[in-house]
C-alpha cells in the first residue's frame, strides 16, 4: 500500500502566492510547494491541496490501563484502546517514542482501520475509551476527529495524549471531539521549547487554558523532568504556580522520569528524589493532585482526598490496590468531591483492567 493510496483530504490550510499552500493546523505554519511535506512529514501538498497521508493507518493498536496515558482521574481502572500513526509537529530531542513520531518510513504503518472499525474494536475488547497517542494526534486530527465521532456513537470515550501545539480554529474542533486529554507541558521556559523542541511555550499554555475553561474535556498535565534542563526547583515552582493560578488546584499534574533516548542519550535518568521534590513543590503551591511516573513510588501514584487527605485510590505502578471513591467521586470519610470522571467502583471486584498491555490487531 502506498502513501498516495491512503491520502485523505486535509483541512485547515489556505493557498498563498507562488502556487503554494500554508498549513493552518499548528503554529509551525508550514508553507508547501507541490509534493512537499510539512515538518510533521505526514501533511503534504498534493494536486494543489492539503492531504493527510496517514489517514486510516496505524503503527499498532494496544489495550492499556487508562493510568498509563497517564490519566488518574478519568474512569480509573478502565481499559483504553491506544493507537497512533506516524510523524509529529514538534522536534523534541528527548522524544521517548522517536521510532514512531520521528519516522519517515510509512511501511511502519502496518495496521489499518476505519473509524467505525476502531470503535467496534474498543467495544469488542471492553475498552471504555480510545486513546490517540504514541505520536501526537494533532498531526492526524482529521482521522482522530472522525474516529472520535464513531466512538461516541458506540458509547466509547475519546482521549488525546498531546503536546497541545495547535492553532485556535482546529483546536476548537479537535477538543470538542475529546472527552479527556493529557497535555505534555514540556517545560516552563520558552528557551527550553525553542532549543529542545523547536517550538514555543505560549501556544501550549493557551491550549491548556482553552481546554480547562472552554470545553467539557477532562484535563491532566504531564511534565517529563530532564536532568539539567527543566528540573530546577525554581522552574518547577513557577510551573506549579501557573497551573494553580490559571487552571485551579484540581487539575492533576504528573511529573515523570526521563530515560536517555533519541538525541539526549548522554544524559542520566531522572533521580527519584527529583521527582519527589517536584511533587512536594507543586503540593506546596496549592495543587491537590500531584503524581510521579516512570518510577516505583506508591505515594506518588496515590490519589488523596483534597479535604481530609485520606488515601482514596492506592496504585502500585498501574495496579489499583485500593479504591475508596463512590461513583460520584466523593470521599467516604469526609464527603469531599474529588475532581474527575468516575464511574462504578473498580479495583476491588475483579473488573479493573490492571497493568496489562495487550496488542490488538485490527487489519484483516
Amino acid at each position: 500500500m502506498t502513501v498516495a493510496e491512503t491520502a485523505h483530504p486535509g483541512r485547515w490550510w489556505h493557498a498563498i502566492d507562488g502556487g503554494r499552500i500554508q498549513c493552518d493546523l499548528c503554529p509551525r505554519d508550514c508553507q508547501l510547494h507541490e509534493g512537499q511535506r510539512g515538518a510533521c512529514f505526514v501533511r503534504k501538498m498534493q494536486h494543489g491541496t492539503m492531504v493527510l497521508t496517514t489517514y486510516g493507518r496505524s503503527s499498532g493498536f494496544c489495550l492499556d490501563p487508562v493510568e498509563k496515558k497517564p490519566l488518574n482521574h478519568f474512569y480509573p481502572g478502565s481499559a483504553i484502546l491506544s493507537f497512533g500513526t506516524a510523524g509529529c509537529n514538534l522536534a523534541c530531542r528527548f522524544c521517548q517514542n522517536w521510532d514512531i513520531s520521528k519516522s519517515k518510513d510509512m511501511d511502519r504503518l502496518m495496521d489499518s482501520a476505519s473509524p467505525a472499525a476502531i470503535a467496534a474494536a474498543a467495544r469488542r475488547h471492553g475498552a471504555a475509551s480510545v486513546a490517540y497517542t504514541y505520536n501526537d494526534p494533532v498531526v492526524f486530527a482529521e482521522y482522530a476527529i472522525d474516529t472520535a465521532a464513531a466512538c461516541r456513537a458506540a458509547g466509547v470515550y475519546n482521549v488525546a495524549v498531546t503536546a497541545g501545539y495547535i492553532h485556535a480554529a482546529p483546536r476548537r474542533e479537535f477538543f470538542a471531539a475529546m472527552d479527556a486529554a493529557n497535555v505534555d507541558l514540556k517545560a516552563f521556559t520558552d528557551e527550553f521549547y525553542k532549543k529542545l523542541c523547536v517550538a514555543r511555550l505560549t501556544p501550549v499554555l493557551d491550549t491548556l487554558a482553552y481546554i480547562h475553561h472552554e470545553t467539557d474535556c477532562w484535563l491532566e498535565i504531564t511534565t517529563l523532568l530532564i536532568p539539567g534542563h527543566n528540573d530546577g526547583a525554581g522552574e518547577i515552582g513557577r510551573l506549579a504556580a501557573w497551573v494553580a493560578r490559571e487552571l485551579g488546584p484540581d487539575v492533576p499534574l504528573h511529573f515523570t522520569a526521563f530515560h536517555p533516548d533519541w538525541k539526549l542519550s548522554d544524559l542520566p535518568p531522572t533521580p527519584p528524589e527529583i521527582l519527589a521534590q517536584a511533587r512536594r513543590i507543586a503540593l506546596d503551591a496549592g495543587l491537590h493532585h500531584v503524581y510521579t511516573g516512570n518510577v516505583h513510588d506508591r505515594e506518588g501514584g496515590t490519589t488523596f482526598c483534597p479535604g481530609c487527605r485520606a488515601a482514596l485510590i492506592v496504585r502500585d505502578w498501574y495496579d489499583i490496590r485500593r479504591y475508596d471513591l463512590d461513583a460520584a467521586g466523593r470521599c467516604p470519610h469526609c464527603g469531599s468531591a474529588v475532581a474527575g470522571r468516575f464511574g462504578p467502583r473498580l479495583g476491588s471486584d475483579g473488573k479493573a483492567f490492571g497493568p496489562r498491555r495487550i496488542p490488538v490487531r485490527l487489519a484483516a
